[in-house]
């Protein structure tokens, strides 16, 4: 009881923080099959959409889907978001869209939008990004997202996990002379499993222990599938990170939140952008 009690005022207190003008909270959420079907709750996607400045989102089936997020983040927030998405990108049958949703007053979109020509077809889904700049402090960030395949087993999702680190070296190469850069998204793969090893000679999950996905159990997670990765050099002025645990905001089970919601639990950073 002492637990949960704990984490509602962690939770309260991060509510309580809204939106503060020397940073910017960044998110990565795999909104499962976003546009699909009825179920859809958006005024509690809002609610938790609305506490971040900026997310990168997975599993965009519609733009319709996407449509009524922004329409539902502005209207429980009260300020103007701007959004981009990416076209259905997809090996097979299966496809999806890639976006970013972010509140106007705080961020712009610079320039560079978009999908990775992936010559070599390593990837199911080939990631997309964007440059952006913090409307304060003029800081400028590149944000990358991706949904790594599941496949049957880690060897099938093993080959994309090593060819994030190519991945990441054409960023830097693209978006030169900004090197705040954040590589968020479904893994499908926790940080700590080796075939991490080539990209984090370069990069660094943000998000080390605990899990985002949620299980069928109420507070019960199980999996560290969801991270942002971000530059070992210079490091970013990352003042916290975690999971922003969502049902226990809303107040909802998890049969509730998955059924309306999403089976994944957004991951976040706060990046500091003035000294």
């Amino acid at each position: 009881m002492r637990k949960f009690a704990f984490l509602v005022v962690l939770l309260t207190a991060f509510l309580a923080g809204g939106a503060v003008a020397d940073e910017l909270r960044i998110a990565s959420w795999n909104i499962e099959h976003l546009g699909h079907g009825n179920q859809k709750s958006y005024p509690a996607l809002a609610q938790v959409a609305g506490q971040f400045d900026f997310i990168a989102v997975q599993e965009v089936m519609t733009r319709e889907g996407l449509e009524r997020l922004k329409q539902a983040v502005e209207q429980h927030t009260g300020e103007r978001w701007g959004m981009m998405h990416s076209h259905l990108i997809g090996r097979g049958s299966y496809k999806e869209k890639y976006a970013f949703l972010w509140r106007a007053q705080k961020i712009e979109y610079v320039d560079g939008a978009v999908v990775y020509l992936d010559r070599g077809d390593r990837f199911a889904r080939e990631p997309y990004s964007a440059r952006f700049r913090a409307r304060d402090a003029g800081m400028e960030f590149v944000a990358a997202t991706v949904h790594v395949l599941y496949g049957k087993s880690k060897a099938d999702r093993e080959p994309e996990i090593r060819a994030l680190r190519d991945y990441w070296l054409w960023l830097s190469e693209v978006y030169a002379g900004t090197p705040t850069m954040f590589l968020m998204g479904d893994f499908n793969m926790s940080p700590a499993e080796t075939g991490w090893g080539p990209m984090k000679a370069v990069a660094w999950p943000v998000v080390a222990t605990g899990a985002s996905t949620l299980s069928t159990h109420n507070g019960r997670y199980a999996n560290l599938y969801d991270n942002i990765w971000a530059p070992r050099t210079p490091a970013p002025p990352i003042k916290e990170a975690g999971v922003y645990r969502y049902p226990e905001v809303l107040g909802w089970s998890h049969e509730k939140a998955r059924k309306h919601v999403s089976d994944h639990a957004p991951v976040y950073l706060v990046l500091q952008t003035k000294k």
